[in-house]
């Protein structure tokens, strides 16, 4: 007697309709298979990025660099007036929402042929989903729920009016004294958008540096740039407590503490992930002592049908990460040969202007791993669309892999890097490009550039650093003399 194959309601349940969940959905029905999509509310749909995080923040950030734009015109003898008007600037960032989400709605992906259920989902078994009384059974579930700002918990903050990424958004009027806590990405961005509007913004900040993760010479410059725009930081500090609604009891690391005044805060420490309500436990999914999801390295879980992507496998949390994690469980799914997750080419920009741009792996990766390579730096005080574009401040970082033995035509790579300066998440893409595909760089020596395109800083480093040995120079002698 053969034993009776189980049925599934769906080839695939994915819980969540972020970047993650849509891209996973979106491929999987597009071949024609069963897709169960779950967020908990209509409005949820799209993920932080749509939401919250991406769009709502560069559409602010592009509309805090007209007004930024327009002063810095008088220069030229332009006359401006008047200050930015809140309501409108928000109004125009949920008008690009409302462009994005013209396919990322509910109502959209059905038509495509997902189903999609709205309601908080639940397991109920190993395979076994139940949402809204219905239970749906999954031969493969994706956990793909994303994360929430964490909160500040000092002494003093539920008297405070104190904005996250989820509802800073519903702002209508600019804040005279803004303070921001935490100096990473999310919190750099808005604090400059905020300054260039018209608010005196002041930055609490843990960490000695702004974007830790970034080399000391990327962070110095836009230190120095965000300063020069009229920010105020308080680095290596902490809020202490709130002695009332708008002042803030600041406790640095050396010296004193100090009383700050302000209107309202905008809360950026990080992100946290969790599973309330899921119940993990009944589809034998454990999790860690912090509440993490156990994972290997292809993002399965202690139920080998049960994967988690996203923001929800808590490791580096942007939208293309995602998209990374969405791309490998692709692959794993129908590939008989397993990829591991590896962030080695990964890369990120935080949009402030200067924007900061890095890729790869970085200084403190490669000495940990042991590996040879030569740090190659340079600035931009002498590249000609720097001096004509007025940017001479910006820095290029490269990670040059160094080979053991001087063999003439042996390949060298770009191991990783970083840029600051005005587009620098577009400039470096070729030199991902580069870091991914394993190209030495000569294919970058070689290129010829249009004039002056501002590309152009990434063959110059490259220019300046690469060597003619001894024996090509004594060969280049005699075939020029021939």
């Amino acid at each position: 007697m053969t034993e009776e194959k189980p049925t599934y309601d769906f080839d695939l349940i994915v819980l969540g309709a972020g970047s993650a969940g849509l891209g996973l959905s979106l491929f999987m029905v597009r071949i024609k298979q069963r897709v169960l999509l779950i967020d908990k509310t209509p409005e949820d749909v799209g993920g932080d990025c749509l939401n919250y995080g991406c769009v709502p923040s560069k559409a602010l950030i592009h509309a805090s660099r007209q007004v930024h734009q327009a002063r810095e015109a008088a220069c030229f003898g332009l006359q401006v007036s008047g200050e930015a008007d809140m309501a409108k600037v928000m109004d125009y960032v949920r008008e690009r929402q409302d462009v994005i989400r013209h396919h990322e709605n509910p109502e959209y992906l059905r038509g495509l042929g997902i189903t999609v259920e709205i309601g908080e989902p639940t397991f109920v078994g190993d395979h076994d989903v139940q949402i809204n009384d219905k239970t749906y059974r999954g031969r493969k579930i994706v956990v793909a729920t994303g994360s929430r700002p964490r909160q500040l918990k000092v002494p003093g903050a539920e008297q405070v009016r104190l904005y996250d990424n989820q509802h800073v958004w519903d702002l209508r009027e600019l804040p005279r004294r803004l303070l921001v806590v935490g100096g990473g990405p999310n919190g750099m961005e808005l604090a400059q958008a905020m300054q260039r509007l018209g608010a005196q913004v002041t930055v609490v900040h843990r960490g000695a540096a702004l974007l830790e993760k970034e080399d000391p010479s990327i962070n110095a410059v836009l230190l120095e740039r965000l300063r020069g725009e009229g920010i105020t930081f308080h680095l290596e500090s902490e809020v202490a407590s709130f002695s009332s609604a708008t002042q803030a009891q600041i406790k640095p690391r050396q010296g004193e503490a100090f009383a700050l005044d302000f209107d309202i805060g905008y809360v950026a420490i990080g992100r946290e992930v969790s599973f309330e309500g899921l119940q993990l436990e009944k589809a034998g999914v454990e999790v860690d002592e912090k509440g993490h999801i156990k994972l290997d390295e292809h993002l399965q879980t202690t139920n080998p049908d049960i994967f988690v992507a996203g923001d929800a496998a808590n490791s580096l949390k942007f939208s293309h990460g995602a998209e990374l994690h969405m791309r490998l469980l692709l692959f794993n799914f129908f590939s008989p040969l397993k990829k591991k997750l590896s962030y080695d080419h990964f890369s990120w920009v935080t949009f402030t202007d200067p924007e900061v741009a890095h890729f790869g792996l970085d200084a403190a990766e490669l000495d940990k791993r042991g590996s040879a390579y030569e740090r190659w730096e340079t600035d931009f005080a002498d590249d000609d669309r720097a001096v004509v574009d007025s940017y001479r401040y910006g820095r290029l970082l490269l990670f040059i892999e160094k080979n053991a033995l001087p063999i003439p035509g042996q390949k060298r790579r770009i191991l990783g890097g970083q840029m600051v300066a005005p587009g620098a998440g577009e400039l470096i893409q070729e030199l991902i490009l580069a870091n991914t595909s394993g190209l030495d760089i000569s294919e970058i020596f070689d290129k010829v550039y249009p004039y002056p395109v501002a590309a152009r800083i990434n063959q110059k480093l490259i220019v300046e650093h690469r060597e003619v040995s001894p024996l090509l120079q004594k060969a280049l002698d005699v075939a020029y003399k021939l």
